[in-house]
């Protein structure tokens, strides 16, 4: 009797192309010895199971050797011509080899698959899910995600008739009819209040401006609007382009597709000043049908944005300023919460593309360099020469909106959800997966703390008063409305800051700054997402009021001080775009790189070499004109060694330890990395060896922990020592191992104590009370958030405390003699935290911060959730203190 044979066949991956000589990858050799002791062992598995094994490593070898285009992206993902052939190769080993039986459709078929595929997808995988499934799904989610799970399931039963009816009778499907018939989704009603919240009004632009107040000496104007171009609409990210134009990402779309609406069409539009009166009057549109391009970065080759899961890269092959051509280059991204998912795009001075990832998320990518698996906050940095991805920092952090460099290549970001702004560079030891590594200092001082921030960039422009050179600007959305500017200085291994101006104050309650840039003629460009609503825990995903069509553009000049003349960079002489970069701005350098990028390579390493010997040395820069040139050698991935250690040896620290940050990227090309590094931790300047530990990390327990050693020779200061014992614990395969936590000053005992340690950590869990009151229970006054800390809120009634926190709150409070405006309501936990958790939580606020109360019961807070279930809105503080009146002190 013959066994039966399985259903489910055995695929054997395929071969691994060669394509280092293009985009200097690994060569495949090792992995496709690996590959062909697998195919014969699973061969041999196969058999003795009597599964099918369908072998694609053997045949592809001959694709890869007949093709005469690439058959993958990076030698081992396939584009699209390669999963025509493997698809075809599935069909017949599975099926059958047999002729098609719907060629005469076959267009018809596709387009019909494909748009099952769309709408399979967005139920399968669907964006923010975090909202219809997650973490977030209470308070809110119940009101309108189960039926848009119904609703999107039926759509895609249509869609499956369609392509069943497009194979067998070549017919096409009516599926907007057919959407008619399925689920009619839940009207969602809104739970702002104009007479709590403000009014509903948006202002035009022009009146928008006139609530705008920056400085003495300084002028702000409106750029462009949604009222001239309707497709301004949720702007995002901007970035200027090698010809003067800005580009803009807009999202309508956010927070995700809604079943039964049109399908996303995001965008990234380019708008153009072209009389240079300082008003944007043309538009293009570049790309269309994204949807949620978080981030996007301008490169030679094409735009590189976020789409979900996905890295892609747009290309416009012809010109005419259109993208023509998308071609998928990473998979895997995690976009469980849309808005944390890989985004703010901005380049390093080699090229490479730095994004931040938000907490809540788990990404998993396959590249030819390994998979790369993230978890929770940090950073990614992608190299488009070598095609390399590394998750290059994994850090505590909430949601990072904000990534910038200085003037001399050193990375800087903002958190985000908390207020801390924090040089990066300590943090980007070699990370393990599931572990946080410390991030290093916080920069902001207290009084000037706010949240939520987007947008970091440094002041680099002649334009600006002298004095503010290398200040850094941060936007925030929420309470103090606009863009605040912090001083930034060495201090030591690092930096310290203080505040010196409000640059930009709104009283439009509307106004949301998300990003900020210097444009080429020096003056400061802020883009305004403009909503009523903000918050993702305070108002439904899909609240009627969430804001799809709005968005601004904003000028900032300094009119005694005549704006530049934009330095000539598309299409201009390698000659001229070298002598660029002895130019003081940063963003004129930024973008005459990216030209140079996109030059023939032997071309300008070669003028490159002329350039670089014919440097005054008497001139102040002149290191920095040697770090400008090693950096574009590093663009081209073709550092030039000889000058790298020219840099090495320089008498500017600065440039050192840029670099060592050179040298850290380059070790497949410098032979002696290993050495120079270690040359490196032994130099005389602290932030050169911190470079040094950090490098060290990333090249292997044989080469790196000596480096570790030397630099151990040296004082370690608190800049230093979380990297250096980082690295040593990472290269050795441990963890970080935890000192003590402080013991907290409390009299609990027993189950109160228990309870205590319990809302300790409920207490710190992201987007919950530390987010917005933070650690120290101060708050954040500027932001509008009150403090705990001495607030007769939490230490009077415990029964006023439980009722604020189980239904929330809307509308302004009074908290130790300061009222707050409450324009963003408090989130409701009566449905994210059980009766146990919410009287842990407010044991714990009770007794912390300098706050003596007593403890609060379980038993207590299911009485009281008992008797205000049936209340389905917030609470205002009228209503609580005329339930629960005031303590007196």
């Amino acid at each position: 009797m013959t066994p039966r044979r399985r259903n489910w066949p055995l695929f054997h991956p395929l071969l691994s192309k060669n394509l280092s000589g293009k985009y200097d990858l690994p060569d495949g050799r090792k992995e496709n010895e690996n590959l062909a002791l697998y195919t014969q062992a699973m061969k041999e598995v196969a058999a003795r199971n009597n599964v099918l094994f369908v072998d694609a490593f053997t045949p592809s070898q001959k694709w890869y050797k007949d093709a005469k285009e690439p058959l993958t992206i990076d030698g081992s993902q396939l584009n699209e011509e390669g999963y025509k052939k493997l698809g075809l190769l599935l069909a017949d080993q599975i099926f059958g080899n047999v002729s098609p039986a719907a060629t005469a459709n076959r267009q018809l078929v596709h387009d019909a698959v494909m748009e099952k595929n769309w709408m399979w997808l967005n139920d399968y995988k669907i964006p923010n899910g975090v909202h219809v499934y997650g973490r977030r799904y209470d308070p809110y989610g119940p009101d309108n995600y189960p039926a848009e799970i119904e609703k999107i399931r039926e759509m895609t039963a249509i869609r499956d008739t369609a392509v069943w009816l497009a194979a067998a009778k070549g017919t096409k499907m009516d599926i907007a009819a057919a959407d008619k018939n399925t689920k009619v989704l839940p009207a969602v009603k809104t739970n702002y209040n104009p007479a709590k919240n403000g009014s509903l009004r948006y202002l035009s632009g022009e009146e928008a401006v006139a609530k705008l107040k920056v400085p003495p000496g300084y002028k702000i104007e409106l750029f462009a609007s949604e009222e001239q171009f309707k497709d301004l609409a949720k702007p995002m990210q901007m970035s200027f382009d090698n010809k003067g134009r800005l580009w803009v990402a807009v999202m309508p779309s956010y927070p995700h597709y809604k079943p039964g609406d049109a399908k996303p069409n995001d965008k990234i539009i380019i708008l153009e000043d072209t009389n240079n009166d300082g008003k944007a009057d043309k538009e293009t549109v570049f790309a269309d049908s994204l949807h949620l391009p978080i981030g996007f970065e301008i490169a030679a080759e094409g735009v590189y944005v976020a789409q979900g899961t996905n890295l892609k890269l747009l290309t416009d092959t012809d010109g005419d300023d259109k993208a023509d051509k998308t071609e998928i280059l990473l998979s895997g991204f995690d976009d469980h919460d849309t808005h944390h998912s890989s985004h703010a795009f901005t380049a390093d001075p080699s090229g490479a593309i730095y994004s931040g990832e938000g907490v809540f998320l788990h990404t998993h990518i396959e590249t030819s360099y390994g998979t790369i698996r993230a978890s929770n906050g940090g950073f990614y940095r992608y190299d488009p020469r070598r095609r390399k991805l590394e998750r290059t920092a994994q850090l505590s952090i909430p949601n990072p909106w904000g990534i910038a460099f200085d003037d001399w290549g050193q990375p800087f970001f903002a958190e985000t959800s908390s207020p801390d702004v924090r040089w990066m560079l300590p943090g980007t030891v070699l990370p393990r997966y599931g572990q946080a590594t410390h991030k290093s200092i916080q920069l902001i001082e207290d009084k000037h703390k706010v949240r939520p921030t987007s947008g970091l960039e440094f002041v680099s422009s002649r334009h600006f008063p002298d004095e503010v050179q290398g200040d850094f600007l941060i936007n925030n959305t929420i309470g103090f409305l606009g863009t605040k500017e912090h001083t930034l200085q060495d201090d030591g291994t690092g930096y310290k800051s203080r505040h010196r101006t409000d640059l930009l104050v709104s009283g439009d309650p509307n106004f949301r700054p998300v990003d900020l840039e210097f444009a080429p003629d020096g003056s400061l460009y802020v883009i305004d997402w403009h909503n009523i609503l903000i918050g993702h825990m305070q108002h439904n995903a899909r609240d009627p009021l969430r804001d799809h069509s709005h968005g601004r553009v904003y000028r900032i000049t300094y009119p005694s001080r005549p704006l530049m003349k934009p330095a000539n960079i598309a299409g201009a002489s390698i000659e001229e775009l070298l002598d660029n970069l002895k130019l003081p701005e940063y963003r004129t350098r930024y973008r005459t790189r990216r030209e140079l990028r996109g030059r023939d390579v032997s071309a300008v390493l070669s003028k490159l070499q002329t350039w670089v010997s014919q440097l005054d040395k008497n001139d102040p820069r002149y290191e920095h004109h040697l770090l400008e040139g090693l950096w574009v050698s590093w663009g081209m991935d073709k550092v030039n060694q000889q000058l790298l250690k020219q840099v090495l040896k320089a008498r500017d620290y600065h440039a050192r330890a840029a670099a060592v940050q050179v040298l850290r990227y380059t070790g497949h090309q410098v032979p002696d990395q290993a050495d120079l590094l270690m040359q490196a931790a032994s130099d005389e300047n602290s932030r050169v060896r911190l470079m040094a530990i950090v490098a060290a990390s990333w090249i292997g327990k044989e080469k790196g922990l000596p480096i570790l050693a030397a630099a151990k020779k040296m004082p370690l200061d608190e800049w230093m020592i979380h990297a250096y014992e980082t690295a040593v614990a990472h290269l050795n395969g441990e963890n970080v191992k935890k000192g003590k936590e402080k013991d907290d000053n409390t009299n609990l005992k027993g189950a109160e104590l228990a309870l205590f340690n319990q809302g300790k950590k409920i207490y710190s869990i992201e987007g919950y009370c530390k987010t917005c009151h933070q650690a120290d229970g101060k708050g954040l006054p500027d932001s509008g958030f009150p403090p705990l800390a001495g607030s007769r809120w939490v230490t009077g009634s415990d029964e006023r405390l439980i009722k604020l926190v189980m239904k929330g709150l809307l509308g302004p409070i009074e908290v130790n003699n300061k009222v707050y405006s409450g324009q963003v309501p408090m989130t409701p936990f009566g449905g994210l935290l059980k009766d146990d958790e919410v009287a842990a939580v407010l044991t714990y606020v009770r007794n912390s911060f300098g706050n003596k109360g007593s403890a609060v019961s379980p038993e207590k807070v299911k009485q009281v959730r008992k008797r205000i279930e049936s209340k389905k809105d917030f609470y205002s503080s009228e209503q609580l203190l005329k339930e629960h009146p005031m303590e007196k002190r």
